[in-house]
C-alpha cells in the first residue's frame, strides 16, 4: 500500500456530514502497518503552532484514515500556542492534554478502541523537500528510529530547541520549546 502524504477530508458518518467541509489539506502520513514496534506511527506537518487552529483538521484526517473516532490528543505544552482544554472536531468535543514530560517533537492521538497513535511533528516552517522526506520516511517501517533519528535521516534538525529566554530567540534549530506565558 502506497502511503498518501496529503489528506482531503471526507465525512465519517451521517452525523459527521453535517460538519462543514474543510478546504485545507492536512499534511499527514501514516504507516500502513501501525505496528507497536515503531517509535512513531506517522508524521504531521502543521501550518502553524496554533493548536486550536491545527488540531481539528488533524483529528478529522486521522479519524477518516483509520475509520475510528479520536477521543483525546496529547501535546507538549511549550511547543504549541493557543492550546484549548477541549476543542470541537468532527461535530464532537475532544479533550486536549498538554504535558511537559513528553517529547516535544511528537503528538499522541487516542482513538476509541485502538492503541494510541503517535505522530512526529515536523516544524511548521520546514522547507518542502525536507518535510516531504520526513513524511515519506515515517510512512515506512521506522522500527529502530527515534524521532531524532527520523529527522536526521530526513535531513532536518534532530534536537528540540531550548526554551528562549524572554527577549532572546533560541539558538538551536528544531521544534521549539516555546513559552506562551
Amino acid at each position: 500500500m502506497t502511503p498518501t502524504l496529503l489528506s482531503h477530508l471526507k465525512p465519517l458518518s451521517a452525523i459527521a456530514s453535517a460538519v462543514p467541509a474543510s478546504d485545507s489539506t492536512v499534511r499527514l502520513s501514516l504507516s500502513p502497518a501501525l505496528d507497536r514496534r515503531a517509535t512513531v506511527d506517522g508524521a504531521w506537518w502543521p501550518y502553524s503552532r496554533d493548536a486550536a487552529a491545527e488540531l481539528p483538521g488533524l483529528i478529522a484526517a486521522v479519524d477518516q484514515r483509520l475509520d475510528r473516532i479520536t477521543l483525546s490528543v496529547g501535546v507538549y505544552r511549550d511547543s504549541w500556542d493557543h492550546i484549548p482544554r477541549r476543542l470541537q472536531a468532527r461535530g464532537r468535543r475532544i479533550r486536549v492534554g498538554w504535558f511537559h514530560h513528553t517529547d516535544p517533537r511528537v503528538i499522541t492521538l487516542r482513538p476509541a478502541g485502538a492503541e494510541p497513535i503517535t505522530l512526529l511533528v515536523i516544524e511548521p516552517g520546514t522547507a518542502v523537500t525536507a518535510a516531504e522526506a520526513a513524511l515519506r520516511l515515517t510512512a515506512q517501517d521506522t522500527t529502530g528510529f527515534d524521532p531524532a533519528g527520523i529527522l536526521t535521516t530526513a535531513h532536518l534538525p534532530a534536537t528540540a530547541r531550548a526554551p528562549a529566554v524572554r527577549g532572546r530567540p533560541s539558538t538551536t534549530p528544531g521544534f521549539s520549546d516555546r513559552r506562551t506565558s
